[in-house]
Formats: C-alpha cells, structure tokens, sequence
C-alpha cells in the first residue's frame, strides 16, 4: 500500500499555499492558501473495507505558555504532542486520489460547516476548534482539511504527517463530533494496511529553508 502527493516531496517542505498561515512581510504571520494538497493512494490490502486519513503535526508545544510571544521562543527541547490537521474516514476501500485543491482551498473562519471530500466519506473535528476556543474572530468547529500554522518563534521544525489506514470495517464506528483520538481508538485491532507521507512546515525565519 502506498501514498504519495505532487504537492511535495516525502520529507520535504510543505509550499505555504497548503498552509493555514505563512509568514508575513510586514509582522510575524498572516493568512495563507490553506489548500489541501494533492494526494494520490494505491495497492490496498484485498481485506480492506473503508479507509482513514489523517494529518497529524507531531511536533506541537505541549505548553503554550512562550507560544507566539514577543521577545521569548519555544525550546526546541520542550516536550510535544499532536494537533490534528486532517480527519477523514469511510474513504472508499480502492485506489483513489485527491487532486489539489479537492478538500480546502482558502481559510474559512470558524470553520468549514461542510467540508467537501470524497463521495461517502465523513470529515471529522480538527485542534483548530481547541486552538481557537477563545478567540471571538475564529471560535468554531473547525472539520476538513486546514493546513500547518505553527509558532512563529518556535525552535523546532514541525512534522505533517499524512496517515492512509486500510481498515476491515465498512464505516468507522465514529459519530457526531468525532475527532483523530477518537478515530485511533476505533479503528485498534481493525487496520490491515498503513501508508505515510510526510512534509515539514516552519514560520520561524531562522528556520525556513532547513
């Protein structure tokens, strides 16, 4: 089983058009593309019945406390944890690709009310809606696919993780507000078949380009 993107390369760079934020001209950051990128999957497992996707950023400050403030930085050392950029389940247990643009194109505040995504697939809750929790502009539930935006002062490069996982169930036993931990937990004993692709992202300028 395998995955793949024309968007950029396995352990490359993530171009700032599939970024929720990019860094700006004038300040530290501002609004980017936030497009999702092309993704394209094959050689699934015959036992498979339904697929998962994830993105997963596993390299988010597990204390806020420095995060985006003037003056200090976040330690490269800090202990981390994920933020889930991506849910997506029920995909179509076959080959299949998602060509740019398919799921986002565009930041949308408070979140999409309906993400677009493939036919019979369901688009669950991202770390946005937590990230945006207390801020009167953007609050809301935040569902598809919104791209990276990590500190602008934090001294680790961070690490996307796109996850395709062939599943032996025909729908994730997942509703309502379901979010990545809750698809994780639901799919344990069921996957079949695993498929990574990963890009980084950075808005510290002492870091684009590593």
């Amino acid at each position: 089983m395998f995955l793949t993107s024309q968007s950029f390369d396995d352990g490359a760079p993530i171009p700032s058009k599939f970024a929720f934020a990019r860094p700006a001209t004038e300040g530290h950051v501002e609004l980017s593309g936030n497009r999702s990128p092309h993704l394209v999957w094959g050689d699934v497992p015959a036992e498979a019945r339904s697929l998962v996707l994830l993105c997963v950023d596993v390299d988010v400050p597990s204390v806020g406390d420095d995060v985006n403030q003037e003056g200090r930085s976040v330690p490269a050392d800090l202990p981390r944890v994920d933020f889930h950029h991506w849910v997506m389940v029920d995909l179509a247990a076959e080959a299949g690709e998602l060509v740019e643009g398919a799921c986002s194109d565009g930041v949308t505040p408070r979140g999409k009310p309906e993400p677009v995504g493939p036919a019979g697939s369901r688009q669950g809750v991202t770390n946005y809606t937590d990230w945006f929790a207390g801020d009167p502009d953007m609050a809301g539930t935040y569902r598809g696919y919104d791209g990276p935006a990590p500190p602008w002062n934090d001294e680790r490069l961070h690490h996307y993780h796109f996850r395709l996982f062939a599943i032996d169930l025909e729908r994730c036993p997942v509703d309502g507000e379901f979010g990545g931990p809750e698809v994780t937990q639901a799919i344990e004993g069921h996957i079949v078949g695993v498929a990574e692709w990963v890009g980084t992202y950075t808005q510290n300028p002492a870091l684009i380009g590593v």
